[in-house]
């Protein structure tokens, strides 16, 4: 019976697929399979034959391989590699290669022969390439094939760098690869200018010829291409799709990647549901979304017709239970972020004591706080509450060269209004610009650079956060040492970050705390300082009794909104509090017009944002709640 449920509740998914809480899990599972394989290998005095990949995905499987051979003794003397791909040209030592990230990851920590190694070689004359191709497969062919192969996935569905166009029967070839992945490239190149235009890959048919495939995905980023990997029509536009034509092939999620598979995102289509108060205003909206109804107007035929009929027979009548979920919805809408003073709050989404609040909002870079809530920030200083903000990172890496040499030519002019002696500061300014004319993508910058493109995105923030009407003293900039490496590529988070923000909330001791919830947030930087937050918050809660009194309220970004059920608060900004925002935007001016790093949305910054309150707002409006010009949408988050 539990299988027949099982193949009910995936009968949507093509091809198999593993659901584990989270990446750290799922890695250690795909560890496990590589290393059985290497160990049946060598009892059996065989070769171990693995094809590999590279990017984020498998680093963990690789971290978890390194600590098997140092603490386990897993031996890999009789392992083979091949990896999918190289970036053409490309030299081996450089920063961006897979020879450098395979060796940084995995080979320079266990005991595999060098030459049993095999990555595409990027150096070669374009002449040689097709014959390279002929032999890298035949070496595959002559160790009788790939044991076990691993896979990510790419944005647009490929897999190695078998881009859309790409054929099922596809071998080792040179391949241009399409826009959107070199988008994806750009930060760790310096720039998508600096992003090869070509790469050398193994092609599907070659990837076909594994006896065992596992692709890899983590986090909602990657769900939506997942969902069409996974249950989609095949087809050369989502290369992945073409997975589903083998046997061997099994995909490895975790909850993030596969949340938008049917039965996690719309289970009511493939069983029978435990129907949580949750999941009830989820279905809701999601019909009313699909019929293109308001809440209000939802029949019973509706709910029969679409899945749902095992929710009107339980709770029903529908009515009752589109009232319910209206009036849900209702109540997520506030004025008051704080609280409204005097009044019942036991329908609003924040006490309404103490009537005036301390509120930390907690930035991950210096401009995140007025794009994500810049409309919630003004209102909370407008209604008395005593704010702070707190501006995690010094954001020093996302600043122009140029935009470097602007201030320092003025401080250069500035200083000389003052005083007779410029020849430091104009030391300090040549160096700067002998620097940049040698600079490589991607280089480090010098720490005087660093620190000046840090004081631009700091006086940017100030800025910003006098429009929003605060004074200089509730202006906090942490500069967390984990983000301060000069690298896109940043530490892990240490001690001194976590004893930073506990100092700062001892300080404050807030009722109610902000903080960036966005975790598709591209770089990382959002998740990493959230579970700073946490690991702050955590250590405090057997010592401060504050934090019982203390509520944290999570935001999101410039990339993606909260699913319009997740919201718990939502304030209405009017199109003059829309304006104030864009205005305190603005003032962070080396982010405006075309910043550094952009992610793969053209949009500005203050566009993305006012696009996302909107859209917000138009949710909230189809489903037959009042019409407002923009929300900012916020969830609590329970510590």
């Amino acid at each position: 019976m539990a299988r027949l449920n099982l193949l009910e509740e995936t009968r949507f998914e093509k091809l198999s697929v593993s659901v584990y809480p989270d990446q750290h899990t799922a890695s250690i599972q795909v560890a496990k399979r590589i290393a059985q394989i290497i160990i049946k290998k060598q009892e059996n005095s065989e070769p171990a034959v693995l094809g590999l990949a590279t990017g984020v995905t498998p680093i963990g499987v690789y971290a978890e391989l390194v600590r098997m051979h140092r603490e386990e003794g897993l031996s890999f003397k009789n392992v083979v590699s091949f990896n999918l791909d190289e970036y053409y040209p490309m030299k081996p030592t450089a920063a961006q290669s897979y020879v450098t990230f395979m060796n940084e990851n995995l080979f320079n920590h266990i005991d595999i022969d060098k030459a049993n190694i095999h990555i595409p070689d990027g150096t070669l004359e374009q002449y040689q390439i097709a014959q390279y191709c002929l032999e890298y497969e035949q070496k595959i062919t002559a160790l009788d094939g790939i044991d076990i192969q691993i896979l990510g996935i790419g944005r647009t569905g490929h897999i190695g760098f078998n881009e859309p166009g790409s054929a099922p029967n596809s071998g080792t070839r040179l391949v241009t690869l399409d826009d959107l992945t070199r988008n994806d490239a750009a930060r760790d190149f310096g720039g998508k200018e600096n992003v090869p235009e070509k790469a050398i890959t193994m092609g599907i048919g070659t990837i076909f010829k594994a006896r065992e495939i596992i692709l890899m995905a983590w986090n909602e980023k990657k769900a939506d291409i997942i969902k069409k990997a996974v249950e989609g029509e095949i087809s050369g536009e989502v290369p992945a799709t073409y997975l589903q034509l083998s046997d061997q092939v099994e995909f490895i999620l975790d909850e993030g990647a596969a949340s938008t598979l049917t039965r996690f995102d719309t289970p009511w289509l493939v069983k029978d549901c435990i129907w949580t108060k949750t999941l009830k205003k989820k279905a809701i909206i999601w019909l009313a979304n699909a019929l293109n109804k308001p809440v209000l107007k939802l029949t019973e035929e509706d709910y029969n017709n679409n899945g749902m009929a095992q929710l009107a027979i339980q709770q029903g009548p529908v009515y009752d239970i589109n009232i319910d979920v209206f009036n849900k919805l209702q109540h997520t809408i506030t004025g008051w972020p704080g609280g409204k003073p005097n009044a019942d709050d036991s329908q609003r989404p924040e006490r309404a004591k103490p009537a005036l609040k301390r509120v930390l909002i907690f930035s991950p870079h210096p401009d995140d706080d007025v794009i994500s809530m810049g409309g919630t920030f003004i209102r909370l200083v407008d209604q008395g509450h005593d704010v702070h903000v707190a501006y995690q990172t010094s954001g020093n890496t996302a600043v122009w060269d140029d935009d470097v040499l602007r201030y320092m030519e003025f401080a250069i002019d500035f200083n000389k209004s003052i005083t007779e002696d410029n020849t430091r500061l104009k030391n300090i300014y040549a160096d700067m610009r002998q620097f940049f004319i040698r600079k490589q993508p991607n280089q480090i910058d010098t720490a005087e650079v660093r620190d000046v493109k840090g004081f631009i995105r700091k006086s940017e923030a100030i800025s910003a956060a006098r429009y929003a009407g605060l004074e200089d003293d509730h202006i906090h900039f942490m500069a967390l040492p984990f983000y301060e490496t000069g690298k896109t590529r940043k530490n892990t988070v240490g001690e001194d970050d976590i004893n930073l923000t506990i100092k700062l909330l001892q300080q404050v001791k807030p009722h109610q705390i902000f903080a960036a919830g966005d975790f598709a947030d591209p770089h990382g930087t959002h998740v990493v300082c959230f579970n700073i937050i946490l690991a702050a918050l955590d250590r405090l809660k057997t010592t401060e009794d504050w934090i019982n009194d203390c509520w944290l309220w999570m935001y999101r970004g410039a990339w993606h909104e909260f699913a319009t059920h997740e919201i718990e608060m939502a304030v209405p900004l009017s199109p003059q509090e829309v304006l104030g925002k864009r205005n305190a935007i603005f003032k962070h001016q080396s982010q405006k017009d075309r910043p550094v790093f952009p992610g793969e949305d053209a949009r500005e910054f203050w566009v993305r944002a006012e696009d996302r309150n909107r859209d917000t707002a138009r949710c909230y409006d189809e489903l037959g709640l009042a019409e407002y010009e923009a929300m900012e949408a916020f969830v609590r988050y329970k510590f």
